[in-house]
């Protein structure tokens, strides 16, 4: 049985970690390369950083965030945020990042995600799916959660897997920043109609919280923010509940 991941996920805006609630209300959380290499010290498996409004502002993630990041943690990260062609995740693979995250870019040119795998390999490449509940189905958000499509999460999740998306990264907009639990109900239909691994986000509150998503939906990776950043959860406090509840962590 693989052991379960555990990943602090980094909101990055004009080089500060930033958190905020259903996508808004942003606070400062930090710098985040500092809280890289805190979460590298206390035991996280992997790190995500999402340039929150490059897509937004038409910006390239930043580089020299990747670098600095790089040069502190040995563990691997994920960057997102901006990245619309090749050329861009190239440069931040090259820079020190172990994989990138796209999100809008793929749905608007589903081809990006082939031309990534091919390029870099299934592994290098997360698609992240930022999700809203909508007269009982749930449909793609872009741009940060501004714009609603008409596409079903889950059958965009399937293509995404069948391009070549490496991992999934699912965030649950309902439940994002709201600190009441991951939405284990979607997360587990989802995960039984996938054969990569999908990462859960969106709604930690309490380590309780982390041990229900793990048996209720058996996600590969949980994903979460303010309660890392802010000191609410540690993570060696985290995994040594989840190894009592019986969940396999490193």
């Amino acid at each position: 049985m693989l052991a379960k991941r555990i990943i602090p996920c980094l909101d990055v805006k004009d080089g500060r970690t930033v958190k905020g609630v259903n996508f808004v209300d942003l606070r400062d959380a930090g710098d985040p390369v500092e809280l890289a290499w805190q979460y590298s010290e206390q035991g996280a498996d992997e790190l995500v950083f999402l340039d929150i409004t490059a897509t937004h502002e038409k910006r390239k993630t930043t580089v020299d965030l990747v670098k600095a990041v790089a040069r502190q943690v040995n563990i691997p990260f994920t960057i997102g945020g901006g990245i619309n062609e090749l050329a861009d995740a190239e440069v931040l693979l090259n820079s020190g990042a172990d994989k990138i995250s796209i999100n809008s870019a793929a749905v608007r040119n589903p081809k990006l995600i082939d031309d990534l795998a091919k390029a870099f390999g299934t592994q290098f490449v997360v698609v992240a799916v930022d999700t809203r509940l909508i007269n009982g189905k749930n449909f793609v958000h872009l741009r940060g959660g501004r714009d609603k499509t008409e596409i079903q999460t889950e059958e965009w999740i399937k293509e995404a897997e069948s391009r070549g998306a490496g991992e999934i990264l699912l965030t649950s907009m309902d439940h994002d920043g709201t600190k009441n639990g991951f939405d284990n109900g979607l997360l587990k239909k989802i995960n039984e109609q996938i054969h990569i691994p999908l990462i859960a986000s969106g709604g930690a509150g309490n380590v309780q919280h982390f041990v229900d998503v793990f048996q209720q939906s058996n996600v590969d990776a949980a994903l979460a923010a303010s309660v890392f950043h802010y000191g609410e959860i540690l993570i060696p406090d985290l995994k040594n509940t989840l190894r009592s509840n019986g969940i396999v962590v490193r």
